[in-house]
């Protein structure tokens, strides 16, 4: 398959692609070091990289900025950066990325445990997660040409301790390497609507 993998260059999009680069091809998709460059923030970036990679089987997007302060401190602009960034550049991913993808092609993307066990100054985090994993159930339904949509939540991973560790005090964190399976599970699965939690 040809897989377009948005974050390639963090830790999490690092693991995906040694998972899944001995079985297929990945474009490794990022805002600076990667192969081709997109702001997902920006629906114009974003179909740019469609005209320039073309057709796909798959879409991965482990990317996506979100605002942590205390909610006391937040306002609406606060927001904004994951309204824009995270939720709406996923989202726009699929929209615009549909006309390019491969019959059966599947979306794949990152959400967090912030959906579900909420942290201090993740307000931001939890609304953006939950949205997104609202969206991939509703829009699996909807998906034309059987293509399929999925997320991945991950749970604080053990290689982001350093610097998240007061933040996550009694969550079991996971290896970058076992979140980087539950996208192999998206992309060479079949299922649909479904958010993979890890950890």
């Amino acid at each position: 398959m040809k897989i377009l993998l948005i974050g390639a260059s963090g830790t999490i999009g690092s693991a995906i692609e040694k998972e899944l680069a001995p079985r297929h091809e990945i474009v490794r998709v990022g805002r600076t070091d990667a192969d081709e460059h997109v702001d997902i923030s920006d629906s114009a970036s974003i179909r740019k990289l469609f005209e320039r990679t073309g057709p796909f089987d798959a879409l991965i997007c482990a990317a996506g900025n979100v605002t942590f302060a205390p909610l006391g401190e937040m306002t609406a602009d606060s927001f904004s950066l994951g309204l824009r960034d995270k939720l709406m550049g996923q989202v726009n991913l699929l929209l615009i990325g549909r006309e390019f993808a491969n019959d059966g092609a599947s979306f794949t993307f990152t959400t967090g445990i912030t959906s579900v066990d909420p942290i201090r100054t993740g307000a931001s985090a939890s609304l953006i997660n939950g949205a997104i994993d609202a969206f991939v159930r509703a829009a699996a339904i909807e998906m034309p040409r059987g293509m399929r949509v999925n997320s991945v939540s991950p749970n604080v991973l053990v290689e982001a301790m350093g610097s998240y560790a007061p933040y996550f005090r009694g969550f079991k964190p996971v290896p970058a390497a076992d979140v980087a399976l539950a996208y192999a599970k998206s992309v060479e699965g079949l299922q649909t609507g479904q958010t993979y939690r890890v950890g």
